[in-house]
């Protein structure tokens, strides 16, 4: 997993996009085809705007699973989508703590906290994100929409 990460940091080249699918495939095997139908359940949910249905399938994945990073990551996309952000952000906290390399949550955690108004918190996260994926383009565009609108232009 070290060379996939090695590979995805590299600036220079299209080697990334292999290494990050890479990476996003092993991160969504749990060990369990149980498992792994529950976490298709709560995407194939979310894809149809179920969100409660996405919550209630990715729930007993975590019971199930606790060790699964990628349960809480689907999770905390379902909890935002329904505004429920105090358990999104627990979530994305699980997860970091299971996975600190999980651009995607890093990512995710960036974007809510811009949308709640935590500029500086927001801006932090996705920094981390590019340290880890220089090419992750949701927080290449969200630091620099913040920075923007923190810093503003010189004349």
């Amino acid at each position: 997993m070290q060379q996939l990460f090695s590979q995805l940091a590299q600036p220079e080249g299209e080697g990334w996009r292999i290494a990050e699918s890479d990476i996003l495939r092993e991160w969504s095997k749990s060990g369990s085809a149980t498992m792994d139908l529950l976490l298709m359940r709560g995407e194939e949910a979310l894809d149809q705007g179920d969100v409660l249905g996405a919550i209630g399938h990715l729930t007993a994945l975590t019971d199930h699973a606790p060790e699964f990073a990628a349960g809480y990551q689907a999770r905390a996309v379902a909890y935002a989508l329904n505004g429920d952000y105090g358990p999104a952000a627990a979530d994305l906290a699980r997860t970091l703590e299971l996975e600190p390399r999980h651009f995607a949550a890093m990512t995710q955690l960036g974007a809510m906290l811009e949308e709640m108004g935590d500029d500086q918190r927001a801006m932090a996260a996705y920094r981390e994100t590019l340290s880890i994926h220089p090419h992750q383009q949701e927080a290449i565009d969200g630091l620099a929409r913040l920075e923007m609108a923190n810093h503003g232009t010189d004349i």
